[in-house]
């Protein structure tokens, strides 16, 4: 198998993984505080990825000062997406939400042409307005069609896409499972502070299953999106990122009897199409 196919099955391994993450956590169904689900997936992935980074040799948590500022700022960024995505998860159909989160490879895009200077061409500028189009199809702004929950999931697009672009300005000595694992303990050591005024809820075997099952799948995906970055080529192996999209969709009809409706699917499409050209575009630029 040629690096490029390993990377593309990765890659789709991480997005089912992130995805049935959503779903074992969507499947909760409000039976426990937000925060307390957000505490105990926390510390038991934080757990596993401990583990996995010692078997790999690949904890290394010395660093410049930097990139010790942009890692602090990247966990905050992740803290906070976390909150908001799970948050509109939790209201919203699971397809709509990832829909939403599909726009997040040209909210990078632009924000690297922005704030880093990328040159960007006007094709994929164009490609990145369609995309915000596809994007307003999905949440559809207006007195009927939008909802704050719409707006949480909009939040986190921004908080991810934050925390993507400090990613890119941390140097090459900084480890991935290290990023991965400070990550992931920031969520549970925030979550677990602000649950502490939250009256906890004992679990019962579904729930305790679930959350097993979320913090099992949440590590996987991490870790394949860890080694998907380590084979074949980057502009080969991201448009299987909107792979994502099919298991939402699949996923929230036969677990949760959800469709979106037809504006929705069009807005996911054009937003998938524009990303896959920005992929395409950048890949001719280099």
């Amino acid at each position: 198998m040629t690096p490029n196919a390993r990377g593309a099955l990765l890659m789709m391994g991480s997005m089912a993984a992130f995805t049935l993450n959503d779903t074992c956590v969507k499947a909760t169904d409000g039976a426990l505080p937000l925060l307390q689900l957000l505490t105990l997936r926390g510390l038991i992935s934080s757990i596993l990825l401990y583990l996995l980074a010692r078997r790999l040799g690949t904890l290394h948590l010395s660093m410049e000062r930097s990139d010790a500022a942009l890692l602090a700022l990247r966990c905050i960024s992740e803290v906070a997406a976390a909150y908001f995505f799970l948050t509109a998860l939790m209201n919203m159909p699971l397809a709509n939400v990832t829909a939403v989160l599909q726009v997040l490879p040209l909210t990078v895009t632009l924000g690297a042409a922005l704030f880093f200077g990328e040159r960007v061409g006007w094709r994929r500028m164009l490609a990145i307005a369609l995309g915000f189009c596809g994007m307003l199809l999905i949440v559809r702004p207006g007195p009927e069609g939008f909802s704050l929950h719409a707006a949480y999931a909009l939040a986190a697009v921004a908080c991810v896409t934050v925390r993507d672009l400090v990613t890119r300005r941390m140097s090459a000595q900084v480890a991935s499972m290290t990023v991965t694992l400070t990550s992931a303990l920031a969520v549970f050591v925030a979550a677990g502070l602000a649950s502490i005024w939250v009256d906890w809820v004992p679990l019962d075997g579904r729930s305790a299953a679930l959350i097993a099952g979320a913090s099992l799948f949440v590590m996987l995906g991490y870790l394949f999106s860890v080694l998907v970055m380590r084979v074949g080529e980057v502009s080969f192996t991201a448009p299987f990122r909107y792979t994502g999209l099919i298991w939402a969709l699949g996923l929230g009809w036969v677990v949760f009897g959800h469709w979106p409706a037809p504006l929705t699917l069009l807005g996911a499409g054009i937003v998938a199409a524009a990303g896959l050209f920005t992929f395409y575009r950048g890949r001719v630029a280099e």
